[in-house]
C-alpha cells in the first residue's frame, strides 16, 4: 500500500484535523457520536449496559476505538462505570432493562483512510509517553502494530516530523522527545511575545462571516451539555491558528507554528494523562468568546491585550496536566515504543 500525496495532504490548514475527530470525525468519534445519539433519542435507555466488544462488533470497529468512545461517554457521564464489566447509560433505569445489554443495531461505520487512523491513534498515545519521557518509536514495530506496510508507517511518521511531532536523532531513529515544563513555558512566553500583535495585525484582514462563524460555534460549545475534546480543538485551531494565518506578517505566522504543539492533548481530553478540569475548559471557551466579541464589536486593541491575558492562563491549565500525572503510574508502554536510554 502507498500513501499519496493527496491522501496525506493537510486539512483545513491543521495536519492532524483528520484524525482528531473533525467534522467528519475519527472511527471512535463517529462511535462516541453514534452512542450518544442512540441515548439520547431513547433507543438505549437508561440503565442498559454497552461492552466495547458489543460496540466493536455492532459498529464493525476495532475494540481500541471502541474503548475510547465509551471512556468519552463516561467522562461526560452519558454513561457509568458499571459494578461489573462495561458500563451502564446513566439515569433512572426502569426495572425491566436495568442491567440488561442494550440492543445496539448493526451500523457499518465507514473507515477512513488508513493514515488518519494510524495517525490519531499513534498522537494520541505519544501525547501520553512525552509526559512521562523522551521515546523512540521503531518502523517495523509501528508497522506490524498496525498491521501495515513499513511503507505507510514511514508515511505517517515523516507527516508527524514535518509538524514537530517527531525528529530524527544522528543514527535515523524517530524521536519523540520529552515535553518538560521548561519547554513548555518556553513556547508560551512565545506565544505572549507574538499572538497579542499578529491578532491585531490579523484582525482587519479577517472576513467578518468567518468571525460570526468562529462565535457561534464557541456559543454552542459553552451551551453543550456534552462538551468534547473536538470541540475545544476547534475552538484553539479558530482562534489561535486560523484568525492569526491572517497576519500580513508571515514571519510571525511562520515562529508561531512552533507552537501549535502545544494544541493537540486538547483533541484528547478524555484521556486520564491529558484531561483538565472541566470548569478550566468553559473558562477557555468563554475567554476566546470575549476576544472574538472583541474584535467583531472594533475594539482590536482590547482583543490582543485580552489575548495575553487568556496565554498566560493557558498556561497554567497546561502545567496543571504535570500535576495530573505526577498522582498516576505510567502505563505500559506499547510494543513500537522503547525508552530513549534504552539499548
Amino acid at each position: 500500500m502507498n500513501l499519496h500525496s493527496e491522501e496525506m495532504a493537510p486539512l483545513n490548514g491543521h495536519p492532524g484535523a483528520a484524525a482528531a475527530g473533525d467534522a467528519g470525525g475519527s472511527i471512535q468519534h463517529r462511535a462516541y457520536r453514534l452512542l450518544r445519539d442512540m441515548i439520547e433519542d431513547g433507543r438505549i435507555l437508561p440503565g442498559e449496559k454497552l461492552l466495547e466488544a458489543q460496540v466493536a462488533k455492532s459498529f464493525n470497529i476495532s475494540r481500541s476505538p471502541a474503548r475510547n468512545a465509551l471512556a468519552a461517554l463516561c467522562a461526560d457521564k452519558i454513561i457509568v462505570e458499571s459494578e461489573g464489566r462495561g458500563y451502564c447509560v446513566a439515569g433512572t433505569a426502569s426495572g425491566a432493562r436495568a442491567g440488561k445489554p442494550a440492543v445496539l443495531d448493526r451500523t457499518e461505520i465507514t473507515s477512513e483512510p488508513q493514515w488518519q487512523r494510524m495517525y490519531a491513534e499513534l498522537e494520541r498515545e505519544l501525547c501520553t509517553r512525552v509526559l512521562f519521557g523522551s521515546v523512540r518509536i521503531t518502523e517495523e514495530g509501528l508497522a506490524q502494530h498496525f498491521d501495515v506496510s513499513r511503507t505507510v508507517a514511514r508515511g505517517v511518521m515523516a507527516r508527524m516530523h514535518s509538524v514537530g511531532a517527531l525528529s530524527k536523532d544522528r543514527n535515523g531513529h524517530w524521536i519523540a522527545e520529552q515535553v518538560t515544563q521548561e519547554r513548555i513555558g518556553h513556547l508560551f512566553e512565545m506565544r505572549r511575545l507574538l499572538e497579542p500583535t499578529a491578532l491585531i495585525q490579523a484582525a482587519p484582514h479577517a472576513p467578518r462571516d468567518f468571525l460570526e462563524a468562529v462565535r457561534a460555534r464557541l456559543v454552542d460549545a459553552i451551551e453543550s451539555k456534552h462538551r468534547r475534546g473536538a470541540d475545544m480543538d476547534t475552538a484553539e485551531t479558530d482562534l489561535h491558528i486560523d484568525l492569526l494565518s491572517h497576519c500580513p506578517n508571515k514571519e510571525i505566522v511562520l515562529a508561531l507554528s512552533r507552537t501549535h504543539v502545544l494544541f493537540v492533548p486538547t483533541r484528547y481530553l478524555s484521556d486520564p494523562y491529558l484531561q483538565i478540569p472541566d470548569q478550566l475548559i468553559s473558562d477557555a471557551f468563554t475567554e476566546h468568546l470575549r476576544i472574538v466579541d472583541l474584535i467583531l464589536a472594533g475594539h482590536v486593541e482590547r482583543a490582543g491585550q485580552m489575548l495575553h491575558e487568556h496565554v498566560l492562563e493557558a498556561d497554567t491549565r497546561w502545567m496543571l496536566r504535570f500535576e495530573i500525572i505526577r498522582r498516576m503510574k505510567q502505563p505500559d508502554l506499547p510494543a513500537y515504543l522503547a525508552p530513549l536510554n534504552a539499548g
